[in-house]
């Protein structure tokens, strides 16, 4: 039994946890001290597509789980659903000892890499180094700029997740479990799959590797005796968040991830996003050096050219006043790689110095795996420029074409590098300072240092033309002449940078070895060198310049919105005529035809494509003639369409007579037998008097037709519809509202009644002659049981790190 010693065990845990939390609230400053707020894009919009559900959970104290706020309606699991068993936010509010979101991300980061640098063997002072290079690499700065918190909450947890099934591999399976278990179900809650997906290949490679020295040392019962312990821990980590994850893989199948049922000349479509659309964001082939040199291909595509740059003076030259000068210095196109947008994922010069070195002085046998997932991530971050291998990759690697922005996968390389590079540090200075080491130490440092060198003095030789100077063909040439010479600059500069931090991280590794440095100086030095180079690039893309005062709302109601407020009609929808389907804006107000999300339904942007752009272009180009009729809107008038905005003010509305209404007896149904002709007769429809069935899915029977008939909807809710129904005649009504296979049920006066699609998207149902009341609900199976055992997991994990905790309380 080992005696429990503070000083030795304790004390450096908690001065780690004391340097992230002052590291954290420095970085976010102005949220501590300013009572400021950072703006991130993709979270206001997210606000703006889950204000539905958020008022309906206020008000009712009950999930909505669909919401009709965006893409005419949809499943809301992955815009703003809670489930009730999810135990897991305590422990994740408890890790980002409840900062503020999403400040708290980044402190979460920095523990979860410490503990799996100390898994590694790395000691404390030097994984507090390791631990802040992880959390301010600029893949996590920029990501959380842009609003994409689910993103790096996902990476953050990934380090945890690795410690515990290194863990399990070197004898210590109990830790091992609860790590693993712990970090999944953590990373699994913040439900990004793209993260989880890149995890996974990590994991099966470290696997992969320790199955070849197991099968070597003749040792293979005790690998699989290991494996049992982790397939454990991921089975309690994936059922603690067994109704999320249900849920989301449900829905998924019926998204623009999952199979197109249109075929394309003839034949079936495949499942996952198309090519050009998931390669769109892929590196260069050179541009995965900014992970060395941040600016090495000019660093954003908005970047701040500072001042006494080439092109203020240029300006200056031509006559431009200040604020000219200051609108293309401050937001000049200075990024010159392949991409339409981008900002480096830089990841430390000192890191990419650790990692050659550890290249050269770690054992191969134990960190191959590290160097093949290097080479894999930059391989797969080159998406379409590497076309023979990732369109090989993306046609045949399962679960891969789902996934968009190749870019991401960089996040594996720089994970590698930071743990590699590390312990390899550890190993260097564990080690005697004999000559092999020496040697090896000297080559690391002209590998390196010797290419920033190089990359400085070879500044001025490039073209510095890229992909985005073809939207500057119009602009002068000594406007495009200046901006260049600003790109030389820049990457001359940072070259410089890295040699520095090479250099100096070098120096003090040298005299710490020669004893001429004390352990904590030594340590200190390190520790702030790393930190000192990751928050000097940070800084450059999330600064006080990006916080803005805290307000109360983020949606303030245009005169626009407040007359289109007027109606009182429960359900209606409005089409933003401004950017539709990148805005999610319009549906904090109002229910929306457009909206912003990732994973709209495919069968909707199947329409989109096919008619509701078309017919939004063409009722553009009517009003633009003083037009104001939209009987030829067919699609638009069936989605309810009542109300468009050309504008903020109250003068651009525009209100649509034409549209539908929320439900209607239908004369004809034009019955096709296959999706391809469902979508096609979609073009030629008069919506109010007809329907398209696919009538190869869904049996009809006779029907009839009343023209004075009446549906009218008499409650509402996201997740239940009361209609009423008059008619002298059986007929087949049809509904505004999307048609999805799971969830929904009907009633006619209680008696359950099969939902049909009509229309390629919206509800049917076959209702019978006189007066009835037709009520819509949606109560999933994968919500509600899928939230018991998630509820029934999440306990069991929680006794299962108490239970840890307790036995090695006893053991002390």
């Amino acid at each position: 039994m080992k005696n429990f010693e503070p000083k030795k065990d304790l004390y450096p845990h908690l001065i780690a946890v004391f340097v992230f939390l002052i590291v954290t609230v420095v970085f976010y400053s102005p949220v501590f001290f300013e009572n400021k707020e950072l703006p991130q894009h993709d979270i206001l919009q997210w606000k703006g597509s889950a204000q539905e559900l958020a008022a309906h959970r206020e008000q009712t104290g009950e999930e909505g789980l669909w919401t009709n706020s965006m893409f005419g309606g949809m499943p809301g699991y992955l815009v703003n659903v809670e489930f009730s068993g999810e135990l897991t936010k305590n422990i994740q509010r408890l890790l980002s000892l409840y900062l503020p979101h999403p400040t708290g991300i980044i402190l979460v980061a920095f523990i979860s890499c410490y503990i799996m640098l100390l898994s590694f063997g790395v000691r404390s002072w030097i994984a507090i180094a390791g631990a802040l290079a992880f959390g301010l690499t600029s893949f996590n700065i920029i990501s959380i700029g842009a609003g994409h918190n689910a993103k790096v909450s996902a990476v953050a947890y990934m380090p945890l997740v690795l410690a515990g099934v290194h863990a399990a591999f070197t004898n210590r399976k109990f830790l091992g479990f609860i790590l693993t278990a712990l970090g999944l179900a953590l990373q699994l809650r913040v439900n990004h799959l793209q993260i989880t997906y890149y995890l996974l290949l990590m994991v099966l490679v470290y696997g992969l590797f320790e199955l070849i020295q197991s099968i070597k040392a003749k040792t293979l019962p005790e690998f699989a005796k290991t494996v049992s312990v982790l397939v454990a821990a991921v089975l309690i980590a994936v059922g603690a968040n067994f109704g999320k994850l249900w849920t989301t893989i449900e829905y998924g199948t019926y998204t623009m991830r999952g199979k197109s049922e249109l075929t394309v000349d003839g034949v079936d479509a495949k499942s996952g996003l198309e090519k050009d659309y998931a390669f769109q964001y892929s590196n260069g082939i050179f541009e995965p050096l900014v992970m060395f040199i941040p600016n090495f291909f000019g660093g954003t595509s908005q970047q701040n050219l500072g001042k006494n740059s080439n092109l203020e003076q240029a300006l200056k030259k031509q006559g431009a006043n200040r604020q000219q000068i200051q609108q293309q210095v401050q937001a000049a196109p200075a990024y010159w790689g392949d991409q339409p947008l981008t900002a480096p994922y830089y990841a430390g010069a000192i890191v990419v110095f650790l990692f050659v070195l550890s290249l050269l002085v770690l054992d191969r046998k134990y960190t191959m795996w590290l160097w093949v997932l290097v080479l894999v991530s930059i391989v797969l971050s080159w998406g379409k420029n590497f076309e023979s291998f990732n369109y090989l990759v993306f046609d045949y690697l399962p679960g891969y074409n789902k996934f968009r922005s190749v870019t991401f996968v960089i996040i594996i390389a720089v994970f590698s590098m930071i743990l590699s590079g590390f312990v390899g540090l550890e190993k260097v200075l564990s080690s005697t300072w004999d000559k092999t080491l020496q040697k090896k130490f000297m080559i690391a440092i002209g590998i390196v240092g010797g290419f920033a060198l190089l990359a400085a003095v070879l500044a001025g030789m490039g073209s510095y033309r890229g992909a985005i100077d073809e939207r500057l063909a119009s602009y002068p040439a000594w406007f495009l002449d200046a901006l260049r010479a600003d790109r030389a600059s820049l990457l001359r500069v940072d070259a410089f940078r890295s040699l520095f931090f090479v250099l100096a991280a070098a120096a003090v590794i040298w005299f710490f070895a020669k004893n001429k440095l004390s352990k904590p100086l030594a340590y200190t030095l390190i520790i702030a060198l790393v930190l000192i180079d990751m928050f000097g690039v940070d800084k450059r893309y999330l600064n006080g310049d990006n916080f803005v005062a805290a307000t109360r709302s983020d949606f303030i109601a245009s005169d626009a919105d407040k007359r289109i407020l007027k109606d009182t009609d429960p359900n209606y929808r409005v089409l933003n005529l401004m950017n539709p389907f990148n805005d999610a804006e319009t549906s904090y107000f109002h229910k929306s035809v457009g909206g912003y999300h990732g994973a709209k339904m495919r069968r909707y942007q199947d329409l989109i494509e096919a008619s509701i752009s078309p017919e939004i272009a063409g009722v553009i180009e009517n009003l633009q003639a003083g037009e104001f009729d939209f009987k030829d809107a067919e699609v638009l008038n069936m989605l309810n369409t009542k109300y468009l905005k050309a504008g903020e003010t109250a003068n651009a509305v525009i209100p649509n007579p034409a549209a539908n209404g929320n439900a209607w007896f239908v004369r004809d149904v034009v019955e096709v037998n296959n999706t391809d002709d469902e979508l096609m007769a979609m073009a030629s429809i008069d919506s109010k008097l007809e329907a398209v069935v696919n009538v190869e899915e869904f049996v009809l029977g006779e029907l009839g037709y009343d023209s004075t008939a009446q549906v009218n909807l008499t409650s509402y809710a996201p997740n239940k519809l009361t209609y009423q129904s008059n008619s002298d005649q059986s007929g087949l009504v049809v509904f505004s509202e999307i048609y999805y296979p799971k969830g929904w049920s009907a009633t006619i006066d209680g008696q359950a009644s099969e939902i049909l699609r009509a229309n390629y998207v919206l509800r049917a149902l076959k209702v019978p002659s006189g007066s009835h009341e037709i009520v819509f609900e949606f109560r999933p199976q994968s919500y509600y049981t899928g939230n018991t055992v998630t509820w029934i997991f999440n306990v069991i994990l929680v006794l299962s790190c108490v239970a840890y905790v307790v036995v090695s309380v006893r053991r002390q």
